[in-house]
Protein backbone atom coordinates (compact mmCIF):
# COMPACT_ATOMS: atom_id res chain seq x y z
CA UNK A 1 0.00 0.00 0.00
CA UNK A 2 1.78 3.24 -0.74
CA UNK A 3 1.28 6.31 1.86
CA UNK A 4 1.47 9.78 1.15
CA UNK A 5 3.32 11.61 3.48
CA UNK A 6 1.09 13.57 5.77
CA UNK A 7 2.22 15.98 8.67
CA UNK A 8 1.21 15.55 12.05
CA UNK A 9 0.87 17.82 14.51
CA UNK A 10 2.13 17.16 18.04
CA UNK A 11 1.41 19.81 20.51
CA UNK A 12 3.88 20.23 23.32
CA UNK A 13 4.60 23.17 25.26
CA UNK A 14 8.04 22.88 26.59
CA UNK A 15 7.14 26.20 29.40
CA UNK A 16 5.67 23.29 30.95
CA UNK A 17 7.91 21.71 33.24
CA UNK A 18 6.44 18.15 32.24
CA UNK A 19 6.99 18.37 28.89
CA UNK A 20 10.32 20.14 28.75
CA UNK A 21 11.39 17.37 31.65
CA UNK A 22 10.24 14.24 28.78
CA UNK A 23 12.10 16.34 25.75
CA UNK A 24 15.30 16.61 27.76
CA UNK A 25 15.15 13.17 28.67
CA UNK A 26 14.11 11.21 25.17
CA UNK A 27 14.51 13.71 22.44
CA UNK A 28 17.76 15.62 23.85
CA UNK A 29 19.14 12.17 25.03
CA UNK A 30 18.17 9.85 23.06
CA UNK A 31 16.69 6.84 24.67
CA UNK A 32 19.04 3.66 24.32
CA UNK A 33 17.51 0.45 23.16
CA UNK A 34 19.86 -2.55 25.21
CA UNK A 35 18.60 0.00 28.12
CA UNK A 36 15.04 -0.88 28.10
CA UNK A 37 15.68 -4.70 26.43
CA UNK A 38 13.75 -6.39 29.47
CA UNK A 39 10.42 -4.55 28.32
CA UNK A 40 10.84 -3.92 24.46
CA UNK A 41 9.63 -7.08 22.70
CA UNK A 42 12.45 -8.76 20.40
CA UNK A 43 10.80 -7.41 17.73
CA UNK A 44 10.49 -4.19 18.14
CA UNK A 45 14.26 -3.71 19.10
CA UNK A 46 15.27 -5.39 15.72
CA UNK A 47 13.01 -3.13 13.88
CA UNK A 48 14.83 -0.11 15.92
CA UNK A 49 18.21 -1.87 15.37
CA UNK A 50 17.66 -2.09 11.90
CA UNK A 51 16.40 1.74 11.47
CA UNK A 52 19.38 3.12 14.12
CA UNK A 53 22.24 1.14 14.11
CA UNK A 54 24.00 2.91 16.61
CA UNK A 55 21.24 1.74 19.03
CA UNK A 56 19.64 4.42 20.22
CA UNK A 57 16.66 7.02 18.81
CA UNK A 58 14.64 10.00 19.82
CA UNK A 59 11.31 8.80 21.09
CA UNK A 60 8.01 10.25 22.14
CA UNK A 61 4.60 9.30 22.84
CA UNK A 62 0.50 9.55 23.19
CA UNK A 63 -1.53 8.95 25.83
CA UNK A 64 -4.86 7.31 24.66
CA UNK A 65 -6.94 9.84 25.99
CA UNK A 66 -10.04 10.38 28.26
CA UNK A 67 -12.85 7.53 25.94
CA UNK A 68 -9.27 7.16 24.15
CA UNK A 69 -10.62 10.16 21.99
CA UNK A 70 -6.88 10.42 20.66
CA UNK A 71 -6.86 6.64 19.60
CA UNK A 72 -8.58 7.44 15.86
CA UNK A 73 -6.12 10.06 15.51
CA UNK A 74 -3.38 7.51 16.30
CA UNK A 75 -4.88 5.40 13.95
CA UNK A 76 -3.62 7.61 10.80
CA UNK A 77 -0.35 8.10 11.50
CA UNK A 78 2.28 6.05 9.43
CA UNK A 79 5.82 5.92 9.62
CA UNK A 80 7.18 8.10 6.87
CA UNK A 81 4.77 11.12 8.04
CA UNK A 82 6.62 14.25 9.41
CA UNK A 83 5.94 15.19 12.63
CA UNK A 84 6.03 18.93 14.12
CA UNK A 85 6.00 19.92 17.91
CA UNK A 86 3.99 23.26 18.62
CA UNK A 87 4.15 24.96 21.66
CA UNK A 88 4.22 28.51 23.13
CA UNK A 89 2.68 30.09 19.59
CA UNK A 90 5.73 28.25 17.99
CA UNK A 91 6.84 25.33 15.74
CA UNK A 92 10.06 23.99 17.37
CA UNK A 93 11.40 20.79 16.53
CA UNK A 94 10.35 18.43 13.83
CA UNK A 95 11.05 14.73 12.32
CA UNK A 96 10.45 11.94 10.49
CA UNK A 97 7.90 9.01 12.01
CA UNK A 98 10.57 5.80 11.91
CA UNK A 99 8.49 3.44 13.77
CA UNK A 100 5.66 3.39 16.01
CA UNK A 101 4.34 0.88 18.82
CA UNK A 102 2.11 0.47 21.72
CA UNK A 103 4.00 -0.16 25.56
CA UNK A 104 3.11 0.79 28.50
CA UNK A 105 5.24 -0.32 30.33
CA UNK A 106 8.26 1.51 28.62
CA UNK A 107 6.12 4.43 28.64
CA UNK A 108 5.90 4.80 32.39
CA UNK A 109 9.70 3.89 32.79
CA UNK A 110 10.60 6.71 30.66
CA UNK A 111 7.75 9.52 31.50
CA UNK A 112 5.77 8.01 34.38
CA UNK A 113 2.05 8.95 34.15
CA UNK A 114 -0.13 12.02 34.03
CA UNK A 115 -2.71 13.83 37.01
CA UNK A 116 -5.51 11.13 35.51
CA UNK A 117 -3.05 7.78 36.05
CA UNK A 118 -2.41 7.37 32.05
CA UNK A 119 0.49 7.55 29.98
CA UNK A 120 2.20 8.06 26.55
CA UNK A 121 1.78 4.45 25.39
CA UNK A 122 1.33 5.00 21.61
CA UNK A 123 5.00 5.63 21.09
CA UNK A 124 7.09 6.58 18.26
CA UNK A 125 11.05 6.81 17.27
CA UNK A 126 11.74 9.93 14.79
CA UNK A 127 15.19 10.21 12.31
CA UNK A 128 15.97 12.99 10.21
CA UNK A 129 15.26 15.88 13.21
CA UNK A 130 15.62 19.72 13.12
CA UNK A 131 14.71 22.48 14.44
CA UNK A 132 12.82 25.37 13.44
CA UNK A 133 11.00 28.46 14.58
CA UNK A 134 8.13 29.37 13.03
CA UNK A 135 5.36 31.64 14.67
CA UNK A 136 2.04 29.28 14.48
CA UNK A 137 0.19 32.57 13.08
CA UNK A 138 2.54 31.99 9.92
CA UNK A 139 0.82 28.18 9.73
CA UNK A 140 -2.81 29.24 10.34
CA UNK A 141 -1.92 31.84 7.49
CA UNK A 142 -0.93 29.65 4.98
CA UNK A 143 -3.55 27.05 5.85
CA UNK A 144 -6.20 29.31 5.82
CA UNK A 145 -7.33 28.23 9.68
CA UNK A 146 -9.46 30.51 11.36
CA UNK A 147 -6.96 33.28 13.45
CA UNK A 148 -7.77 31.90 16.53
CA UNK A 149 -7.51 28.08 15.89
CA UNK A 150 -4.83 26.41 18.11
CA UNK A 151 -3.39 22.96 17.98
CA UNK A 152 -4.68 21.38 21.09
CA UNK A 153 -4.31 17.70 20.54
CA UNK A 154 -2.26 15.61 18.26
CA UNK A 155 -3.88 15.51 14.51
CA UNK A 156 -2.76 14.42 10.90
CA UNK A 157 -3.55 17.57 8.87
CA UNK A 158 -5.28 16.53 4.86
CA UNK A 159 -3.04 15.97 1.95
CA UNK A 160 -3.14 19.56 0.85
CA UNK A 161 -2.27 20.72 3.89
CA UNK A 162 0.76 18.68 4.69
CA UNK A 163 2.00 19.64 0.87
CA UNK A 164 1.82 23.19 1.93
CA UNK A 165 3.95 22.85 4.69
CA UNK A 166 6.01 20.40 3.08
CA UNK A 167 6.39 23.47 0.08
CA UNK A 168 6.74 25.75 2.96
CA UNK A 169 9.72 23.99 4.84
CA UNK A 170 11.63 21.66 2.31
CA UNK A 171 10.80 19.05 4.34
CA UNK A 172 12.38 15.70 3.34
CA UNK A 173 11.25 12.52 4.00
CA UNK A 174 13.63 9.62 5.56
CA UNK A 175 14.31 7.05 3.47
CA UNK A 176 14.59 4.37 5.83
CA UNK A 177 11.00 5.03 7.21
CA UNK A 178 9.59 4.53 3.68
CA UNK A 179 7.87 1.66 2.64
CA UNK A 180 9.80 0.34 -0.76
CA UNK A 181 6.94 0.69 -3.77
CA UNK A 182 7.85 -2.23 -6.02
CA UNK A 183 7.26 -2.15 -9.96
CA UNK A 184 3.25 -3.24 -10.04
CA UNK A 185 2.54 -0.40 -7.34
CA UNK A 186 4.31 2.29 -9.24
CA UNK A 187 3.04 1.34 -12.40
CA UNK A 188 -0.26 1.73 -10.86
CA UNK A 189 0.49 4.54 -9.38
CA UNK A 190 1.08 6.28 -12.46
CA UNK A 191 -2.24 4.48 -14.34
CA UNK A 192 -4.18 6.38 -11.57
CA UNK A 193 -2.54 9.71 -11.78
CA UNK A 194 -4.89 12.35 -13.80
CA UNK A 195 -3.03 15.45 -13.39
CA UNK A 196 -0.44 16.51 -16.45
CA UNK A 197 2.83 14.68 -16.85
CA UNK A 198 4.51 17.74 -18.00
CA UNK A 199 3.77 21.11 -16.17
CA UNK A 200 4.10 24.33 -18.30
CA UNK A 201 6.51 26.56 -17.43
CA UNK A 202 4.60 30.45 -17.24
CA UNK A 203 6.14 32.68 -19.20
CA UNK A 204 6.03 35.18 -16.59
CA UNK A 205 7.76 32.49 -14.22
CA UNK A 206 10.85 32.23 -17.52
CA UNK A 207 11.07 36.31 -18.24
CA UNK A 208 11.23 36.75 -14.16
CA UNK A 209 14.33 34.41 -14.21
CA UNK A 210 16.12 35.40 -17.37
CA UNK A 211 15.63 39.16 -15.75
CA UNK A 212 16.93 37.81 -12.69
CA UNK A 213 19.92 36.28 -14.31
CA UNK A 214 20.82 38.64 -16.95
CA UNK A 215 20.87 40.77 -13.38
CA UNK A 216 22.97 38.92 -11.45
CA UNK A 217 25.51 38.17 -14.45
CA UNK A 218 25.58 40.92 -16.16
CA UNK A 219 28.17 39.26 -18.60
CA UNK A 220 28.69 35.68 -19.82
CA UNK A 221 30.76 34.39 -16.76
CA UNK A 222 29.91 34.95 -13.12
CA UNK A 223 30.78 34.51 -9.03
CA UNK A 224 28.89 31.49 -7.50
CA UNK A 225 27.53 33.70 -4.18
CA UNK A 226 28.40 30.24 -2.06
CA UNK A 227 31.78 29.02 -3.11
CA UNK A 228 32.76 31.66 -5.00
CA UNK A 229 33.81 29.84 -8.57
CA UNK A 230 34.10 32.23 -11.07
CA UNK A 231 32.21 30.05 -13.94
CA UNK A 232 30.17 30.05 -17.32
CA UNK A 233 26.69 31.43 -17.43
CA UNK A 234 25.46 28.50 -18.52
CA UNK A 235 26.64 26.71 -14.96
CA UNK A 236 25.28 29.38 -13.08
CA UNK A 237 21.33 30.13 -11.98
CA UNK A 238 19.24 32.97 -10.35
CA UNK A 239 18.34 30.88 -7.26
CA UNK A 240 15.70 32.42 -4.99
CA UNK A 241 17.31 33.32 -1.35
CA UNK A 242 13.87 32.99 0.05
CA UNK A 243 11.74 30.43 -1.96
CA UNK A 244 10.13 31.50 -4.37
CA UNK A 245 6.68 30.12 -3.97
CA UNK A 246 6.67 31.74 -0.78
CA UNK A 247 7.79 35.22 -1.97
CA UNK A 248 4.90 38.31 -2.30
CA UNK A 249 4.81 39.76 -5.62
CA UNK A 250 6.14 42.74 -3.97
CA UNK A 251 9.47 40.27 -3.33
CA UNK A 252 9.73 39.01 -6.49
CA UNK A 253 10.37 41.80 -8.35
CA UNK A 254 12.51 42.83 -5.97
CA UNK A 255 15.44 41.86 -8.47
CA UNK A 256 18.25 43.42 -7.03
CA UNK A 257 18.00 41.62 -3.30
CA UNK A 258 16.10 38.49 -3.23
CA UNK A 259 18.08 36.22 -5.42
CA UNK A 260 22.00 35.23 -5.48
CA UNK A 261 24.53 33.72 -8.31
CA UNK A 262 24.15 29.83 -7.41
CA UNK A 263 26.41 26.92 -9.52
CA UNK A 264 24.34 23.90 -10.49
CA UNK A 265 27.69 22.26 -9.66
CA UNK A 266 26.31 21.71 -6.03
CA UNK A 267 25.91 25.15 -4.05
CA UNK A 268 22.37 25.57 -5.66
CA UNK A 269 21.19 21.72 -4.58
CA UNK A 270 22.50 22.26 -0.56
CA UNK A 271 21.20 26.02 -0.74
CA UNK A 272 18.00 24.52 -1.54
CA UNK A 273 17.68 21.47 0.46
CA UNK A 274 18.91 23.58 3.56
CA UNK A 275 22.12 21.61 4.09
CA UNK A 276 23.82 25.07 4.35
CA UNK A 277 22.96 28.55 5.16
CA UNK A 278 23.96 31.99 5.65
CA UNK A 279 24.16 33.65 9.24
CA UNK A 280 23.37 36.99 9.71
CA UNK A 281 27.06 37.95 9.78
CA UNK A 282 27.32 36.92 5.94
CA UNK A 283 29.39 33.67 6.97
CA UNK A 284 28.44 30.08 5.80
CA UNK A 285 26.38 27.29 8.56
CA UNK A 286 26.68 23.87 7.65
CA UNK A 287 23.75 22.01 9.35
CA UNK A 288 24.79 19.09 10.87
CA UNK A 289 22.36 16.80 9.06
CA UNK A 290 24.56 17.13 6.32
CA UNK A 291 27.27 14.63 8.14
CA UNK A 292 24.45 11.75 7.32
CA UNK A 293 25.02 11.82 3.67
CA UNK A 294 28.79 11.90 3.16
CA UNK A 295 29.01 13.11 -0.16
CA UNK A 296 26.97 16.23 0.83
CA UNK A 297 29.04 16.45 3.94
CA UNK A 298 32.28 16.44 1.44
CA UNK A 299 31.41 18.59 -0.83
CA UNK A 300 30.59 21.50 1.49
CA UNK A 301 33.78 20.72 3.32
CA UNK A 302 35.85 20.82 0.23
CA UNK A 303 34.07 24.00 -1.00
CA UNK A 304 32.12 26.10 1.45
CA UNK A 305 33.43 25.53 5.11
CA UNK A 306 34.31 28.60 6.53
CA UNK A 307 33.61 31.04 3.71
CA UNK A 308 32.40 34.72 3.97
CA UNK A 309 29.60 35.09 1.70
CA UNK A 310 30.30 38.51 0.12
CA UNK A 311 26.71 38.59 -1.56
CA UNK A 312 25.30 39.18 1.64
CA UNK A 313 23.76 42.71 2.43
CA UNK A 314 22.29 43.93 5.11
CA UNK A 315 19.28 45.06 2.52
CA UNK A 316 19.26 41.02 1.46
CA UNK A 317 19.32 39.82 5.41
CA UNK A 318 15.52 39.14 5.61
CA UNK A 319 15.53 37.03 3.00
CA UNK A 320 18.28 35.15 4.39
CA UNK A 321 17.05 35.11 7.75
CA UNK A 322 13.81 33.47 6.32
CA UNK A 323 15.95 30.33 5.11
CA UNK A 324 17.58 30.29 8.22
CA UNK A 325 14.20 29.80 9.93
CA UNK A 326 12.29 27.77 7.34
CA UNK A 327 14.70 25.90 4.96
CA UNK A 328 17.84 25.34 7.03
CA UNK A 329 18.24 21.93 8.86
CA UNK A 330 18.90 23.19 11.78
CA UNK A 331 20.11 21.24 15.35
CA UNK A 332 17.09 20.17 17.45
CA UNK A 333 16.82 22.78 19.79
CA UNK A 334 18.15 21.79 23.64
Amino acid sequence: MIHVMRIVMQPARRSEKDVEQHYQETIVHPVVFDDHADILDASTIDELKQLFPDGRAQMWGVVPGKKNVNVSRINKMRPGHWVFFSGDKRVYFGGTIALMWRNKELATRLWGTDPAGSTWEYMYALSGTRGFDIPVAEIRTLLGWNPNRNIMGISVLSESESDALQTLLSLDAATAALEPLDAAEEEAAVAAFDGELERTVQRAQRGEQAALKKRLLQGSTGQCALCGRTLPGSFLIAAHIKKRSMCSDEEKRDLADIAMPACTLGCDAVYEHGYVTVTAEGTIQISPLAADIPEVKAYIQEKLAGRIVSWWTPSRETYYQWHRTHTFKAAPPV
